[in-house]
């Protein structure tokens, strides 16, 4: 695949303001940023953008094997940039590695995979996530003052982007649960119907039927009920 040429700064703002969150999830707009950061910021050879929720990080986007690599070393060791930059939602520069004492495990790694300088991002993508994005430099002093402003720029573009995708995905998620759990009652009330009609119970009887039975069986409760309405069509289509 060709290389993407690179990209005006003014444009990847555009494209992270354009993300159409009816065409895309959560996962596509963390691509997105990862792709277009390695496009627009000078001296970025690979990207990534790390997620941190409780005590958990991992690498959710990036354009290279040897960024997400690099994540990974840094979440074996506990520390690193990445994870120093999400953690206190700053800017961690590594200008030069052969002379960076931070990080004793990770930094030889780094070194040897072929890393000469990174700069890291915080990305606040919720009050419960937290992020980085990451920039990796085979070259020693690859970031310069502008670039270190334009990746802090785009990272608060790209912040937001995220924010909304977060929110946007969390709600998604909530609806279809809620939906899921209507379906249940549903056919566990259709349930109840068929028990009480059956044996002239009430509907706290037919419950408390379909509760012995959930647990004679192993099996879920909605799922007991499932197969007897299941089984009641059957008869009933006979």
């Amino acid at each position: 695949m060709s290389e993407q040429p690179p990209l005006e700064p003014t444009h990847a703002f555009a494209e992270l303001g354009r993300i159409n969150l009816n065409e895309t999830d959560l996962d596509g707009v963390l691509r997105q940023v990862a792709t277009l950061a390695r496009r627009t910021i000078a001296g970025v050879d690979e990207a990534s953008v790390t997620l941190i929720r409780g005590r958990t990080a991992h690498t959710a986007a990036f354009t290279g094997e040897l960024a997400q690599a690099m994540d990974e070393r840094q979440y074996e060791e506990a520390g690193g940039p990445c994870i120093d930059a999400a953690v206190s939602a700053s800017t961690v520069s590594v200008p030069d590695l052969t002379s960076e004492r931070r990080w004793p495990h990770y930094i030889p790694a780094a070194l040897d995979a072929g890393v000469r300088s990174s700069l890291s991002v915080g990305l606040p993508v919720h009050e419960n996530v937290t992020g980085a994005l990451n920039l990796y430099a085979i070259k020693a002093e690859a970031f310069d003052d502008e670039a270190v402003v334009l990746a802090q720029t785009f990272s608060g573009y790209a912040a937001v982007a995220l924010a909304n995708a977060h929110l946007y995905d969390a709600t998604a998620t909530l609806a279809q649960h809620m939906q899921a759990a209507m379906e249940f009652r549903a056919v566990i009330e259709q349930a109840k119907g068929i028990l009480m009609a059956q044996e002239r119970c009430t509907a706290d009887e037919a419950f408390a039927l379909l509760s012995r039975m959930s647990q004679v069986s192993n099996r879920k409760l909605h799922d007991v009920a499932t197969a007897l309405v299941a089984a009641t069509d059957r008869s009933e289509q006979l």
